[in-house]
């Protein structure tokens, strides 16, 4: 038995990136963050779509096609479309955000 909230990790200065399981059409991995985030004028996508629970701390989220910047805490969640631009503004700088990410294809 694992823990979403325990980890071993002393040295948060990357984010944290752990497959959970790994299958043909999806995969769902936990990311711990420490004040990371997206590169200015960096846009991410992917090929799957990606649902992304917040379990702990909080974290801004930008999507280039909107104006405004979703501000996530515990409890929130999000669908990132397939090829969806968008990029992490900001995480918590002093404590852990850890979220819950599952990627999958879809049709």
């Amino acid at each position: 038995m694992k823990s979403l909230f325990e980890h071993s990790y002393n040295d948060l200065s990357d984010e944290i990136f752990e497959k959970i399981i790994e299958e043909k059409s999806f995969f769902v991995e936990r990311i711990i963050s420490f004040g990371q985030k997206t590169p200015e004028n960096l846009w991410l996508t992917q090929n799957r779509a990606e649902l992304v629970f917040l379990l702990k701390g909080w974290a801004k989220i930008q999507f280039k096609n909107k104006s405004e910047i979703l501000y996530m805490k515990p409890g929130n969640y999000i669908l990132i479309e397939p090829n969806e631009e968008h990029r992490v503004f900001e995480t918590a700088p002093y404590e852990e955000t850890i979220w819950l990410a599952i990627h999958f294809d879809k049709s």
